[in-house]
């Protein structure tokens, strides 16, 4: 008995070890934690609980039989983030580079396959080489494994994949599959062909930071949503997330106390938007006014800056935030904009999560790099989200709300919920002064009628009041009490009941 309990300590030691206490001061060499550091610090104090410590890879080809380290690059169990259950992978990139094997993906498959049935959130810190080429298909077939893992609870748990090192070839279709990602600068990179194969094919030099990194992806591809300094600020922040989740979506997402009062007046708000409607304004004052505490946790912020994403609280409940930013663009819907959005928008209604909407869009982008892109289409998916959508929507439109874009934004049409205007909004087809261009083309020679026409025409539909007369808004409200109202709506939300047709999926335009 004393000799196993010896041999078991000493398995242990050396699965610990990871890939020995040499490259792991590499590892810190290079401003990144092991594999087990990070889960320490992602996880609450001694509440991790680790699986398939003595795994190891069953190869014997090109040497590898030699070769073999306890836990096999891959650290997987679960604990607990501020006392909720998550499960958790970490690899490790001191065991092999970190690289994917059999035995490695099927520790991995395990634990995703024991989140479904648990019903709580995958978290995956990433830190590898790719596929072990030792092992051939075996290795490939590992990865589809867990891609089909990532895809089945696609919308049942929250997936977080956090990009902590190499990430590249096939390796990096599971970390796209999953909710949210993030990076840590410098450090770690994404890419499907690294910069030798880019410079035979396309014979074009760049390198692995520009092509993949942390700054490529949450500024340029929109792969990404956050980048950090560190790993640390990357774990801490993850951390953060994590209290705005449910742990499944059959969960509500968890209160939190808060001494914000919901009928709380922000009196500054009343002079936010400017008497000039072609003038910008910050957004994000708006927002950081009305959750609680001023606590807003946005996604994407250097991604199509022209729509904010984000998670706040109100009362003490998450809410998902959509704003379009007069600041970028005028608030115009482009491309990338409408993409971001729309995949929030249904993260939001796949977990249970209320949306907030702040309206103040002039229409979609127009030019011919646009049009050619696909606008009509990648427009079309944020229409899609919304239209599905089936969990409390709250609307509030600032200033401009035109054309399809004003359709777009949860309005009334797409089932919003509660639906208000600030009297500072406006909604028509379009601009006064386009449309009075439009309908007197007749009187384009004389700006002194065209004035007079533009006036008469603002006044008749740039303002809230004829949608108000349909029904379209439910309330003109004053811009100070933007709380209140909204907080009182969730309320009456709580228990909404709204289910779509039944059908196996939709087809939403990809």
């Amino acid at each position: 008995m004393h000799d196993i309990i010896r041999r078991l300590d000493a398995k242990r030691a050396l699965a610990r070890l990871g890939g020995g206490e040499k490259r792991i001061a590499t590892q810190h060499a290079k401003g990144k934690l092991s594999a087990r550091e990070r889960i320490e610090l992602l996880l609450d104090e001694g509440t991790f609980e680790e699986w398939d410590m003595f795994v190891e890879h069953r190869c014997h080809d090109f040497g590898m039989a030699a070769e073999s380290v306890p836990g096999d690059g891959v650290v997987t169990g679960y604990g607990m983030i501020n006392g909720r259950i998550v499960f958790v992978f970490s690899q490790d990139f001191t065991v092999f580079g970190g690289s994917l094997s059999e035995a490695h993906a099927e520790k991995i498959c395990k634990v995703m396959d024991h989140a479904m049935k648990a019903g709580a959130p995958v978290i995956g810190l990433n830190d590898s080489g790719g596929a072990r080429i030792q092992e051939g298909v075996a290795s490939l077939g590992g990865y589809a494994e867990v891609f089909q893992r990532n895809v089945m609870a696609s919308g049942v748990i929250p997936q977080i994949s956090l990009i902590m090192g190499p990430c590249a070839g096939g390796a990096v279709y599971s970390p796209a599959m999953t909710d949210f990602i993030f990076m840590v600068k410098d450090s770690s990179y994404m890419f499907v062909t690294g910069p030798e194969v880019v410079k035979t094919v396309t014979h074009e030099e760049v390198t692995a930071e520009e092509l993949g990194g942390a700054v490529s992806h949450t500024t340029r591809s929109g792969v990404a949503d956050l980048a950090f300094e560190t790993d640390v600020d990357a774990l801490l922040m993850v951390r953060r997330l994590f209290n705005y989740l449910p742990l499944n979506n059959r969960e509500k997402p968890p209160k939190r106390y808060t001494t914000d009062t919901a009928d709380r007046l922000e009196k500054s708000l009343d002079t936010l938007v400017p008497d000039n409607p072609n003038k910008p304004y910050d957004m994000k004052e708006l927002i950081g006014k009305v959750v609680d505490d001023g606590e807003f946790f946005e996604l994407a912020p250097d991604y199509a800056k022209n729509i904010i994403i984000g998670f706040g609280r109100m009362e003490g409940g998450p809410v998902g935030i959509v704003a379009n930013q007069p600041l970028v663009l005028a608030g115009c819907l482009d491309i990338r904009s409408a993409i971001k959005a729309a995949r929030f928008v249904r993260f939001c209604d796949a977990f249970n999560i209320p949306v907030v909407t702040f309206v103040d869009v002039p229409g979609f982008m127009p030019g011919t790099a646009q049009e050619y892109g696909g606008i009509i289409k990648h427009g079309a998916k944020l229409l899609y989200a919304y239209a599905e959508c089936t969990v409390p929507k709250i609307t509030v439109i600032t200033r401009k709300a035109y054309g399809g874009a004003y359709d777009v934004m949860s309005s009334k049409h797409l089932r919003g919920d509660v639906n208000f205007a600030w009297p500072s909004a406006e909604i028509a087809v379009m601009g006064p002064k386009g449309a009075v261009e439009i309908i007197f083309r007749e009187e384009k020679n004389d700006p002194a009628k065209l004035a007079a026409r533009e006036k008469e025409y603002r006044e008749t539909f740039a303002n809230p009041f004829i949608a108000g007369r349909r029904g379209f808004i439910d309330d003109v409200i004053m811009p100070h009490e933007t709380r209140k109202r909204i907080c009182r709506s969730l309320a009456m939300l709580r228990d909404k009941r709204l289910s779509n047709p039944w059908r196996k999926h939709g087809n939403i335009p990809l």
